[in-house]
């Protein structure tokens, strides 16, 4: 009977030893616009039966629907489930035990200096004690007693003055003992210490050595897309880097691990929609939502680094919308556009921002850039509502239009330097032959002794060749000969069916702490249109814009791009690629030494009657003016109203020397300016209305 008690005694014992934890490396890992898939390596023995084996330091944050093993050989797998672990005792990060190992040093110092301190103290009270004795029991003469008086006050101020200095070291020592302590407070702030773990139970016909490999979805990670958009002059090659923002907080670091960065979203509902039959039949006439509107295609993904947002919100006619409600979605907070449709708004929570308008539909778009231009739709079931005033009916105006940003689509794009790559060899034979060879600068890096075939021309990204003051201006004598500048690629894109690929080629350490980690994917020299544009209807300024083609094969995505322009930070704007079509134009900042003004010409009858109609005459005066030292192109543009009713005529319209789009009613010019030319341009024309209704001109 006491063997069958120690037995069942022993039992649970054996059975835990049979679950063997094992330490898994993380291998790779794909980052999406959302989320992230990690891909984790464990080697081990695998003996012959039946073996319940624990992944241990996973994330908490894992799909467990998305967990996938390979590797198993002849192995196979009886159960497998996903836990987290609350008692887990997780490993100091290294700062933490540097940290600590600094304050037992700083203690160690701190206890030597109080030692030297009581050592003096009783050296004191026995100097003190030793006059006493001595002046009792011997009589000494004057000179003895200065000889002795004169010792014990050196003494005893020698005694001082150490005890005095060694505490002024460990009051030093106590305060960078006190700040490392904050510190590492601060470090072990952190949520108690859990961990997610994998439990498989395998069964191996025969022991085996496996390289397990497992992958897993997380959360709480993703990237954003962000763009460097230099230009150093006017048709110099514009340079567009194409970079990603990488942030996680899922629990585990992932240290020197390789990168992908995917443009797909697992957290996508991808199930097909199914289309029925509508049936049409009578209601009571009041207007009610007879179906649910469709599912817009998401574009734009949520950016965590976003701490305020500026934008501009505009009718479908590029008016301003004063008025409109901006809230941060599932929140209260939120704010109003001004009488130009200009907002500003802190983000303190929330992922999306909802914008309304009476008469227009509500758009919800997530938060993905610190400037978001909104361009508002009609609400199509309002057309032709009636609406009560105080001076009675009238029906609400139609709205058509395409969509149109109140900026100009800010993009910015480089030109080629004009040189066909076929290697490196053959670059500089055909482009450049120097008496010397030229100075070769690989990434911004000078290359003392590169030889021709030293790099691949598949790493090659783009190659410019700087001759004479380009080359001398920027890196003194050294570029007599010219420079050969050559960007490699920072990353290799794959083509899968439904996602675009960036492989990264150098490997990265993302800490958990949702900070941004920068990655370059690879910059790009565009050809590129430079031109000036001015739209004074809308804005007085003069903007100078680039335009470049081709866009699509780069795989840009919408993110936020900061411009530089002639060394100096420009200002930001935000790459759209799906508001345009064959070209993208961005904007590269405003020129005040352009001028631009739109008036009106009072005509002595502006206004007359003709029956019961209406007649208004319009006209008006664009003066532009070139203050800069240099000539320009520009292209100015304005509009003429289009009626969209019967009873209003636009008719007369003498546009002179414009191009001009009758459909839309849009002028536009192109003028070459040489230095401090002013050009004058007008256009008119007529509306005809009856006499009874307002319009909105």
């Amino acid at each position: 009977m006491k063997k069958i008690i120690f037995f069942l005694c022993l039992f649970p014992l054996i059975t835990l030893g049979n679950d063997h934890q094992i330490p898994s490396k993380i291998k790779e890992v794909t980052v999406y616009l959302s989320g992230a898939e990690i891909t984790r390596n464990a080697s081990f023995l695998l003996k012959e039966g039946t073996t319940q084996m624990t992944f241990t330091g996973l994330s908490t944050k894992v799909d467990e629907t998305s967990i996938q093993i390979s590797g198993l050989q002849a192995t196979s797998i009886l159960s497998m489930s996903y836990d987290i672990n609350y008692l887990a005792k997780s490993k100091n990060k290294p700062e933490i035990e540097f940290l600590e190992k600094q304050i037992e040093t700083v203690e160690d110092k701190i206890a030597l200096f109080n030692n030297t301190i009581k050592g003096l103290e009783e050296e004191e009270k026995v100097i003190q004690k030793n006059r006493l004795i001595s002046s009792e029991t011997q009589s000494v003469d004057l000179a003895r007693i200065k000889e002795i008086s004169t010792y014990y006050r050196e003494r005893i101020t020698a005694i001082k003055n150490t005890i005095y200095s060694t505490k002024l070291k460990i009051n030093t020592l106590s305060q960078e003992k006190s700040a490392i302590t904050k510190q590492l407070k601060e470090l072990n702030q952190a949520p108690e210490k859990k961990q997610g773990e994998l439990t498989i139970v395998f069964d191996a016909p025969i022991s085996t050595n496996l390289n397990l490999e497992f992958s897993y979805i997380v959360t709480d990670a993703g990237w954003i897309p962000t763009y460097d958009i230099k230009s150093k002059v006017i048709n110099a090659p514009l340079k567009l880097t194409y970079k990603a923002h990488v942030y996680q907080k899922t629990g585990n670091d992932w240290e020197q691990v390789k990168i992908n960065l995917s443009t797909g979203n697992p957290n996508t509902n991808v199930a097909k929609p199914n289309l029925g039959t509508k049936y049409l039949n009578f209601t009571n006439g009041y207007k009610t939502k007879s179906s649910v509107s469709s599912i817009k295609k998401s574009k734009y993904h949520y950016n965590p680094s976003v701490k305020q947002v500026t934008g501009t919100i505009l009718d479908e006619a590029g008016m301003p919308l004063p008025g409109v409600s901006v809230i941060i979605k599932g929140t209260s907070q939120g704010t109003q556009t001004d009488f130009d449709g200009n907002f500003i708004l802190k983000i303190t929570q929330g992922q999306e921002l909802e914008f309304s308008y009476l008469g227009f539909v509500t758009q919800d778009i997530p938060i993905f850039s610190s400037v978001m231009n909104i361009q508002m739709e009609e609400d199509a079931s309002m057309l032709e509502e009636v609406v009560v005033v105080g001076y009675g009916t009238s029906t609400k105006r139609e709205l058509t239009g395409a969509v149109r940003s109140v900026n100009v689509e800010r993009a910015l794009s480089g030109r080629a330097a004009g040189v066909q790559i076929r290697g490196i060899g053959s670059i500089s034979k055909s482009s450049y032959s120097p008496p010397k060879p030229p100075l070769y600068v690989i990434d911004g890096m000078i290359s003392e002794n590169f030889v021709e075939g030293d790099l691949d021309t598949n790493e090659i990204q783009s190659i410019e060749v700087l001759k004479g003051e380009n080359a001398t201006s920027i890196y003194g004598s050294r570029g007599t000969n010219g420079i050969v500048a050559i960007t490699t690629k920072k990353s290799t894109t794959k083509e899968e069916v439904i996602q675009t690929v960036f492989q990264i080629k150098k490997s990265y350490t993302i800490t958990s702490d949702a900070d941004i980690t920068a990655i370059e994917i690879n910059t790009f020299t565009l050809d590129a249109e430079y031109e000036y544009l001015t739209i004074p209807v809308l804005n007085e300024n003069v903007f100078l814009t680039a335009t470049f083609k081709n866009w699509e094969k780069y795989n840009l995505l919408p993110g936020e791009a900061s411009v530089y322009f002639n060394g100096s930070f420009a200002g930001k704007t935000t790459i759209d690629p799906y508001t345009v079509k064959k070209e993208m134009t961005l904007s590269l900042g405003i020129d005040d030494n352009i001028t631009v003004t739109r008036k009106r010409i009072k005509a002595f009858k502006s206004k007359s009657f003709a029956g019961s109609n209406r007649i208004l005459n319009k006209e008006y005066l664009l003066e532009v003016k070139n203050n800069k030292t240099t000539p320009i192109s520009i292209k100015i543009m304005d509009r003429i109203p289009v009626s969209q009713n019967k009873e209003i005529k636009v008719d007369n319209a003498e546009t002179h020397s414009a191009d001009y789009n009758s459909k839309k009613g849009i002028l536009s010019w192109k003028l070459k300016m040489p230095p401090n030319q002013t050009e004058k341009l007008n256009f008119s024309y007529q509306v005809k209305h009856p006499k009874y209704k307002h319009i909105s001109l």
